[in-house]
């Protein structure tokens, strides 16, 4: 958890903040949640998660803003079919006993392009705080539909063996490193 002093929200970073105030709607065309995790010390093994929502709301300041994530553990997918058939058994990922893993923010900081968020990571029953870079991306009005679209890229790592994911110890690395592309779509009727 951050130590970071910025928990006190001056009037300068409520002004900035980008968007405007309300449900902003995910795009799932255009979001993706990738992960990377070394396989035998010496290489990496990239996936991404298919079957995901998102949720993010805009309240007037820094401390109204909610981000919440549903992941569906089953829609893993490493481009091997049968290596995701095996991670979802019950002696690795156990999607059946742990369908989901889920994200709820507990704060947002920053400032332009760079912010953090912290918040609260749970796989089945096991729950832990995490921390994602986020860099925003803008906001640009879309062309066809007239909205405000917004982009975000998050960064961030976990531990497997936090979660109580301590199988394949010697075969699989510990820390799964996460890269989130997020795109939203404002509320009906806003500016910004």
């Amino acid at each position: 958890m951050s130590t970071d002093n910025s928990a006190d929200i001056t009037a300068a970073s409520v002004a900035a903040l980008p968007l405007s105030p309300g449900d902003w709607e995910l795009d799932p065309l255009h979001s993706a949640v990738n992960f990377t995790i070394r396989r035998l010390g010496i290489a990496k093994v990239r996936g991404r998660f298919t079957e995901f929502e998102t949720g993010l709301y805009i309240g007037e300041t820094l401390h109204d803003v909610r981000v919440s994530a549903e992941i569906a553990l089953a829609s893993i997918d490493t481009g091997n079919s049968d290596r995701d058939a095996h991670t979802r058994f019950a002696e690795l990922l156990d999607a059946e006993k742990r369908p989901t893993m889920t994200f709820r923010s507990t704060r947002v900081y920053g400032e332009g392009e760079d912010w953090t968020m912290e918040g609260n990571l749970a796989i089945g029953d096991v729950s832990r705080p995490v921390t994602l870079a986020v860099e925003f991306g803008g906001v640009m009005d879309h062309p066809v539909d007239q909205r405000k679209h917004a982009g975000f890229e998050a960064t961030g790592e976990i531990r497997r063996s936090d979660f109580g994911l301590d199988f394949g110890t010697g075969l699989l690395g510990d820390v799964v490193k996460l890269h989130l592309d997020m795109q939203f779509v404002g509320p009906q009727g806003q500016d910004g």
